[in-house]
């Protein structure tokens, strides 16, 4: 007789389990939605999750193995955010590392580009682990802000 043996996953893996994806409509065609993610002056305009009061710098080397960084600055005070490129798929996927302070040092991030209708981009981003599930949530909302911002700068 087979004896199946389950074990209780350990904190690490539990933390790698957690997950989340936001997506949204965006009224632009999926060129221009794709191409704002590899533009720096673009990335600087839709990279403030907390909204008018917050800046942003990027520079960025958009090809696979190419790093970018993203710094956030807050009521004076400066949020590093970097990365390295896994994949460029022109105007359907986009996947890279992401280091921040709040990040997990494997998370990582894909958005997949569609175009449901002519003009229309649906953008369906996801990221993989978290150190919690309170920063996944605080994540799920900082990337909804930011997609909320990219609508705000291609539409």
């Amino acid at each position: 007789k087979m004896h199946s043996f389950q074990r209780t996953m350990t904190m690490a893996e539990a933390m790698n389990e957690l997950e989340l994806t936001v997506t949204r409509r965006i009224p632009a065609p999926r060129t221009k939605v794709f191409e704002a993610w590899l533009s720096p002056p673009m990335l600087a305009k839709f990279m403030r999750p907390g909204g008018s009061g917050m800046t942003a710098k990027a520079t960025n080397d958009p090809v696979k193995g190419g790093r970018f960084s993203i710094i956030m600055t807050d009521e004076g005070k400066d949020i590093p955010h970097a990365g390295t490129y896994l994949e460029i798929d022109p105007h359907s996927r986009l996947a890279f590392t992401w280091e921040s302070p709040h990040s997990r040092d494997d998370s990582v991030v894909t958005i997949d580009f569609s175009e449901p209708e002519p003009g229309v981009t649906e953008v369906t981003l996801r990221q993989v682990s978290f150190h919690s599930e309170q920063a996944r949530d605080s994540h799920r909302g900082g990337w909804a802000a930011i997609l909320d911002c990219l609508a705000a700068s291609t539409g």
